[in-house]
Order: C-alpha cells, then structure tokens, then sequence
C-alpha cells in the first residue's frame, strides 16, 4: 500500500497526471493553429516553425552541452581537467557572440519581411502558393461586429447577415470590416488568419482567403463577462455552388432592421445560429459611429460639427480678402469631407 507523501506515491501520482493529460485534452484541437485552411494562415504557420526551428539552433546545443559539461566534470571523473588559471578563450567567445547575433539577425529580416508582407491591411497579392489574384477578382466584402455575446456578419454586396455562421467560397480573396458596438474584442479564426482586435467606435481591416472546403471555428480571444465562453461562430469554407446555395438558403430569412438589430445587440448567451434575408442600409457604419439608434446624432457628424465650431468665433467675419480658413481635420482626416451618417430624426449638433 503506498503511503500519502512517500516518494513511491509521488511518483505515482506524477506518473498518472502524465497518462491522463491526453484525455483532458481530448474535446480540444490543439493543432487547430498548426492546420490551417487559409493562404494567410499558412504563412503565419510557416513562421512560427521557422522561429522555432530557429531558436532551437541554440537551445538543443546548450542544453546538450549542460549533460555533456556535467557528466565530463563531474567529481568521480578520473580524466576531468582543472586548471585555476584559466580566464580567457578566443574560440568560446566567438561562438557564444556570433550564433546569437547570426539567430537574431536571421530572425529580425524574417519579421520585417512577415510584418509587411502579412499586414491584415494589405490587399492580397496571392490566393495560395503560386496562384496570384487573378486580374479584376472583386474580394467579398464582409463586415464583421463583436456583440455581447456574439458575433454578428453581414454581407453588404449581398444584402444579407447572419449570427454566429461565417459562410466563405473557397479561392476568393475577402475584406473583413472589424468594430464592436461596446467591448474590445478579438477577430480569431485560427485557420483563416491572424488575431485582430474589434474596437467600439473603430474600424479595422482583414484580407484574407479560404483554400479548404469544410468547417472550422472562430471566436474571440479576449474576455468580456459573462458569455465570453460561448462567443463562438463557425466558419464555413464552401464552393462556389456551395456559397451560391448558401447564399439562396439565407435569403429564406427574417430582416435585419434596426429594430431587430437592437433587440440582438442586448447581452445574450449561447445564441444559435440566426440569418437574415435583408439589411437596414447603413448599419455597419451606423454601429461604428454609435448611432443606430433612431435620434441619436452619430460620433461623424458630432466630430465634424466640433471641429467646425472651434474654427469660427461666434459673432465674427473674416475681413475682405483673407484666406479661407482650412478646413477642420483630425489627424490628417478632413472632416468636411466626411459623408454624413444620420438615423431618422437624429439631431444636428447644437452650433455655437
């Protein structure tokens, strides 16, 4: 009988921790990253091996030579050589500066070349290995929104959405539009490309592409409260018949106006898959500026009416012949230029 704390129970219990780790982890894909189904993907992949396989030049060899080190000097060793005076060796300095700085450099030209050429900015150049875009090919728009807790798509090209199901035709470029309406979250689906943050009252981009029918899942990679374990979609790598098919499927659905959009848009956990045949136009752009609700002035035209404000003093004229003030901007963005996103009814900002 082992008894609790004996070093044979120790090991015993170690030894069935290891036996059963493979069945905790069993419901898991832990090579999901490793299994890519997108161009993007792979390449980001093939990056991390490369790093790897780096980084390991130097730490198989260091910790091959600890054993070797302690088993050559070790106490019993009748052969082990001892010299007191020894402070200096040309040879050991050369490799231990030279494999380093070779490893960091070989590493920092990969990573300048990966950062630009991976920019989720960046339109496409290639659909997979060898297979440029092909001249005129249109990506497919979608605009993806974090909500609480789900993730809400909509196909501004062709007029549909859906919840909690990202549906892509394989070979086809595909621009993402990222916001949330309240919380940061994060755009992850791992066998489609990278990790990229929704933002309320921001927009970001994603060129990505589908080179594998099946399924595989997304979700986001920072925590928001309560269903944050739930938040999930699936994604769908179709055909083109597929898509089509697909497409024609959703078209059987409900409307996505703004009533419906602000009903979806309250906390809810564990939302099933829902599609919608039509979209209230604008919305995406409504939900980046926070005004989808009727009457609420949208951040553009409040932005824009600010800055218009600051540059003129109430109760003045500029005198005959003097240059036209420039026109407000924030950050290099001219404000006037910007269109004009109101829901009915929305106010204009008050004027000074």
């Amino acid at each position: 009988m082992l008894r609790p704390g004996s070093k044979l129970h120790r090991r015993a219990f170690w030894g069935l921790s290891i036996l059963a780790l493979p069945l905790l982890l069993g419901g898991c894909d832990k090579m999901v990253v490793m299994n890519p189904t997108g161009d993007i993907a792979v390449q980001q992949r093939n990056l991390i091996l490369f790093s790897t396989g780096v980084m390991l030049l130097i730490i198989v060899p260091v910790m091959a030579l600890t054993i070797w080190f302690a088993w050559k000097y070790r106490r019993s060793n009748p052969n082990k050589t001892y010299d007191p005076n020894f402070d200096h060796s040309t040879t050991l300095e050369l490799i231990i500066w030279t494999c380093p700085l070779l490893i960091i450099i070989a590493l920092s030209a990969v990573t300048w070349t990966s950062t630009h050429l991976l920019d989720p900015f960046r339109p496409l150049e290639r659909i997979a290995p060898g297979k440029p875009v092909p001249a005129g090919t249109r990506p497919l728009e979608v605009q993806a929104v974090g909500m609480d807790w789900k993730w809400l798509f909509i196909y501004p090209d062709l007029g549909i959405a859906t919840v909690n199901e990202l549906a892509l035709p394989v070979d086809q470029p595909v621009h993402f539009s990222i916001t949330s309406t309240d919380q940061f979250n994060t755009f992850y689906a791992p066998t489609l490309a990278g990790m990229i943050y929704a933002m309320p009252t921001m927009k970001s981009e994603l060129h990505a592409v589908l080179n594998k029918t099946g399924e595989s899942w997304g979700y986001s990679g920072n925590y928001t409260g309560a269903g944050y374990s739930d938040m999930r979609f699936k994604l769908r790598g179709m055909d083109k018949a597929g898509f089509d098919a697909w497409v024609a499927g959703v078209r059987a659905g409900g409307s996505l106006d703004t009533a419906t959009y602000l009903a979806l848009a309250k906390p809810s956990e564990k939302v099933p898959v829902m599609r919608f045949s039509t979209v209230a136009p604008g919305l995406f752009d409504r939900i980046v500026n926070q005004c989808a609700e009727p009457g609420k002035p949208c951040m553009v035209d409040v932005m824009r009416d600010d800055m218009m404000r600051a540059r003129m003093k109430p109760g003045k004229e500029p005198p005959p012949g003097a240059p036209k003030p420039a026109e407000p901007h924030i950050e290099g963005m001219n404000m006037s230029a910007l269109p004009s996103i109101r829901t009915p009814g929305a106010p204009r900002a008050a004027q000074a």
